[in-house]
């Protein structure tokens, strides 16, 4: 493994360490702050808000380091988190703090400029298993940073906003000093359009030849919500558990997914192939779903886990797929729209799943397993036809592009 690869994983690693640090104590700390006990409203409002400014500002950092380079784009995003994780550990009340976690947002958003680092280092061939590494390092941060978090929330409620500073400052100065630039940027004009992310989106969607594969990511980033939306209040209603078997449960799924994507995600894709692999994980992923929703026994969790894990071997090989389809030029964008897309979800899909799951709560809880199921085969068609199926609905000139474009290749 290269020097550039591992400091941008470590990067990445210490990234999801600091953003996992700060979720056990949000809702204390928001009680701190307002002086109330009731602070759901507010706390689901500033959850959808980091992940607006994640939609917003992907886009733009991602078009800002195909101009200006990966690594000042990198540095500045880093070097803006650590200021901003220390103004919110003093933060002396509620509106800095909420700004604060805006700005999180923006900040994290340099996270399609480090999956563009990793596309610019890596060969066609050799990328769903580096995409494979690039989340098995967030399962790792979100494994630590959790536990982390919690403990030192014990000692001081704002001590995980002082370790996400130090974490974050670690990381502007491993790329200052160990990181090279990947792809040196490029000098083309660009407007302030260019930075609307509904424009960058547009701009994905005109590629006829990863249309399809767009609606599949959001799908999947969509039903990806589900987990963290349902997981604690499901294993609350069905079995009765307690934070502290909810941290275990979710802790061994991350183990098991982390065994996943980096040691799986490249054997299987070499294997397979992405499209393949894409199904692959999908057979795994749903059979979990299926048996979660029928089988009460809490022990089913546990043995169902490593399924679960498999099924995530998908994400990599989508991701990988996606790049291949796109000139390398503008990986940067694509990444940003990525995230982009993964933003609209993380938005919309809680607000879906809890009020699916409300009416299901008191007879059958294990339902909103199926509507996730429902979705994932609603998605096998595009998975499988997708490409051919939208090339008949081109006009004449639009099929020219396509083959000539050779975006058709691999059906």
């Amino acid at each position: 493994m290269n020097k550039a690869l591992l400091v941008v994983l470590l990067s990445v690693t210490l990234d999801a360490i600091g953003i996992g640090l700060i979720f056990p104590i949000l809702p204390t700390l928001l009680r701190e702050l307002t002086s109330t006990v009731e602070i759901s409203a507010l706390y689901g409002a500033i959850l959808a808000g980091y992940s607006l400014t994640l939609f917003l500002f992907a886009p733009a950092l991602g078009i800002l380091s195909d101009r200006f380079g990966r690594r000042p784009i990198l540095l500045i995003a880093m070097g803006g988190a650590a200021i901003d994780h220390l103004v919110m550990t003093l933060a002396p009340n509620i509106e800095i703090l909420i700004i604060g976690r805006l700005i999180a947002g923006m900040t994290a958003a340099s996270m399609a400029v480090a999956t563009a680092y990793i596309t610019d280092i890596t060969k066609e061939k050799d990328r769903a298993k580096r995409f494979g590494y690039l989340g098995a390092c967030f399962g790792i941060g979100f494994i630590i940073g959790p536990v982390l978090g919690g403990l030192l929330g014990e000692i001081w409620v704002r001590a995980p906003f002082l370790a996400a500073t130090f974490l974050n400052l670690l990381n502007f100065l491993l790329a200052l000093f160990l990181l090279p630039e990947s792809r040196p940027g490029k000098k083309v004009e660009i407007s302030f359009s260019k930075f609307n992310p509904f424009s960058s989106l547009r701009w994905a969607f005109l590629f006829v030849g990863i249309r399809p594969l767009l609606i599949v990511y959001l799908g999947f980033s969509f039903v990806g919500s589900i987990y963290g939306t349902i997981w604690v209040l499901f294993t609350e209603d069905r079995y009765g558990w307690g934070a502290a078997m909810v941290g275990v449960s979710l802790a061994l799924y991350g183990f098991f997914s982390v065994v996943s994507q980096a040691g799986l995600t490249g054997p299987i894709t070499r294997w397979l192939g992405e499209k393949r692999t894409i199904l692959f994980g999908l057979k795994f992923e749903i059979s979990a779903l299926v048996l979660l929703a029928f089988f009460n026994q809490w022990w089913v969790i546990f043995v169902l886990l490593p399924f679960f894990a498999l099924g995530d071997v998908g994400g990599p090989a989508l991701q990988s797929l996606l790049t291949s389809k796109i000139s390398e030029e503008q990986q940067g964008k694509l990444q940003g729209v990525l995230m982009s897309l993964a933003s609209i979800a993380s938005i919309i899909g809680p607000l879906f799943f809890t009020q699916v799951y409300a009416p299901l709560r008191a007879e059958w809880p294990g339902a909103i397993w199926l509507v996730a199921v429902v979705i994932y085969v609603l998605l096998l068609p595009i998975i499988i036809f997708g490409g051919k199926i939208w090339y008949r609905t081109l006009s004449g000139d639009e099929k020219n592009a396509y083959f000539t474009d050779n975006e058709f290749k691999n059906g």
